[in-house]
């Protein structure tokens, strides 16, 4: 009696386990993701939905960008300067460094104009080892870009992206000197965060730049942004001090006439109108009561240089250029440089908020 009590119970026992693991079996199970129609959810028809809620999990694989570094990593070099400053009594000799991208296998290479200027000597290390002594062959403040060369032939070029479709959001990577560190490049991950930013810096505003917060650090100057397929889409130039993760690349785009012209002549020749104007905005126009808020505001207009014998003046606004709208610097300015020395040009322009229209030739400007 004892013996089948105790078995009764014990099989009672064995049931009550099996009964809670099921329950917590059923508690643990994984299904595939959810799809839902969405007019289940949005749909105008009265109908009760019922969404099963379920856990998913989906292995996150990390890309690697390694074969992309890869391929442009021979065409990129460290850059080393001496730079001599002069103090009250004495001069002496600073170092500095910085990166560069071989551009033609003759040895011709750009970087940032920051990057070499007052520069006594420049020395270029190659992704082999070598080093050489450069020189100067052009240089253009407004950009901030130079080219130097070497004495060596049949060297890896990089390759600049032909397309004008990249967008804010985008994979991107960095190749660089950073910090003169030993070993080799170092490279960065990130987005392209904005287009088309105007930035002021010492040595004046740098327009229609492409943002990113893969890291810029000292030492990346004149270093590519790339795209994950390998291509330059710009030329890493300055980081914002008051932030983390804002950095700022000369985009392919503008670099790419201003590094040939840099090889072909020393220089860049760009036209001038002979003005100074800013973006015009809602505020200034409440402000001076302009009656718009769009185009270039003209601020100064320099005695006897095209603007003025045009007879424009400062408080005129600027909508367009033969047409094309200029809502912005960047704008204003990249439609103006595509211009040559001598050309004409037709501007449209609001003047005591009255629509006008004049025409400019264009002279060259003087390099700064």
């Amino acid at each position: 009696m004892n013996r089948d009590m105790s078995y009764s119970k014990f099989s009672l026992d064995i049931t009550i386990c099996i009964v809670i693991i099921l329950g917590f079996l059923g508690c643990t199970k994984v299904t595939e993701p959810i799809t839902t129609n969405l007019s289940e959810i949005t749909g105008t028809e009265n109908t009760q939905t019922s969404i099963k809620s379920e856990v998913y999990h989906r292995p996150i694989i990390l890309p690697t960008i390694a074969d992309v570094v890869r391929t442009v990593e021979p065409g990129v070099v460290s850059i080393s300067v001496d730079i001599l400053s002069r103090g009250i009594f004495y001069d002496f000799t600073d170092e500095g460094s910085g990166t560069g991208m071989i551009v033609r296998p003759d040895g011709y290479i750009v970087t940032n104009y920051h990057v070499i200027q007052d520069a006594r000597d420049i020395e270029v290390g190659l992704s082999n080892g070598s080093h050489y002594s450069a020189e100067i062959i052009g240089l253009d403040l407004l950009s901030d870009l130079a080219v130097i060369k070497i004495g060596a032939d049949e060297l890896p070029t990089v390759v600049f992206t032909e397309a004008d479709d990249i967008r804010t959001g985008d994979w991107v990577a960095t190749i660089g000197n950073a910090l003169g560190l030993k070993g080799g490049p170092t490279v960065t991950l990130g987005i392209i965060s904005g287009l088309g930013r105007t930035i002021r810096t010492e040595r004046g505003d740098l327009y229609d730049m492409i943002q990113t917060d893969a890291a810029i650090n000292k030492g990346n100057s004149g270093g590519p942004l790339i795209d994950m397929d390998g291509k330059v889409i710009g030329i890493n130039t300055a980081v914002y001090g008051g932030a983390q993760g804002v950095g700022f690349a000369v985009s392919s785009g503008v670099a790419k006439p201003i590094i040939n012209s840099l090889i072909k002549k020393g220089k860049v020749i760009r036209p001038l109108i002979g003005l100074s104007g800013m973006t015009n905005t809602t505020e200034l126009s409440d402000r001076f009561d302009l009656g718009t808020s769009e185009g270039i505001l003209i601020t100064q207009v320099a005695p006897e240089k095209p603007a003025y014998n045009a007879g424009l003046k400062a408080g005129d606004i600027i909508t367009s250029l033969d047409d094309q709208e200029t809502d912005d610097m960047a704008e204003f300015l990249s439609v103006l440089w595509s211009y040559t020395v001598g050309e004409t040009v037709k501007v449209d322009y609001i003047s005591d908020r009255e629509p006008q229209s004049t025409i400019v030739t264009l002279v060259e400007r003087p390099s700064p």
